[in-house]
């Protein structure tokens, strides 16, 4: 990981075929900081996109990086390679999470907390945001999680989440692909690490995208990867 004094926040977008919603997400990202008055930087990295992600990312005015290795653990691990912040936040840029919800997650990591989960289900979610079968599945593999590594971690998916550079440099973070977002947890939780979590807002993108979950495949990386890896 990068280091830099000068930089408090890290945010981190892992962006494929975004270019509709990556330059409003890196806008709102800075808005955020600037009017928190927060030293930070956000960092887009751009995962074999086919589309102009890339460079409405940077005429947005985001640090663009480039990871020719397709998956989103591969996108996100490049990311935090890079990041200088002594908190990192991981946000999709699809324009479904709120970026002012980063403030609860900067307060409880201040408070002494070494990763912060976002909570859609005790939180906000818009209607359309996300179908019934999603949720239910998120929430059963999430009941699992809680189960094998004994956390009480009630959204495992969640696509906004931060933690402490210290914690970070402790968990040897090595998934490729959605399952990251469960290694993260499993790891933390092993470890004994002080895990919060807070409620989020989940908004329905209004613009045009397509969705890069595969429901059933993401779903048994994820189940493989807490059955078998651990």
């Amino acid at each position: 990981m990068a280091e830099n004094s000068n930089v408090y926040i890290s945010i981190i977008m892992p962006c494929l075929d975004e270019e509709n919603t990556v330059g409003p997400c890196v806008d709102e990202a800075y808005d955020f900081l600037s009017e928190n008055q927060l030293n930070g930087e956000v960092i887009v990295v751009d995962n074999c996109s086919s589309d102009d992600s890339a460079k409405v990312a940077l005429d947005h005015g985001a640090q663009l990086i480039e990871e020719g290795k397709r998956g989103y653990g591969h996108a996100i691990r490049s990311g935090l390679d890079e990041a200088a912040g002594q908190i990192i936040v991981i946000v999709d840029c699809d324009m479904t999470y709120d970026m002012y919800d980063i403030n609860s997650i900067i307060k409880l990591i201040e408070d002494g907390y070494d990763m912060v989960i976002g909570d859609r289900f005790s939180g906000i979610i818009e209607k359309g945001a996300m179908p019934y079968i999603n949720r239910i599945g998120a929430m059963i593999l999430s009941k699992i999680g809680r189960i094998r590594f004994k956390t009480d971690v009630n959204d495992f998916h969640c696509g906004i989440r931060g933690v402490r550079r210290e914690a970070l440099e402790k968990l040897d973070l090595n998934c490729g692909g959605m399952e990251f977002a469960t290694e993260m947890i499993a790891k933390a939780s092993m470890l004994g690490l002080r895990i919060a979590q807070t409620p989020v807002k989940l908004r329905k993108c209004a613009l045009d995208r397509r969705s890069k979950l595969r429901i059933v495949r993401d779903g048994l990386r994820h189940l493989s990867l807490m059955c078998h890896k651990y």
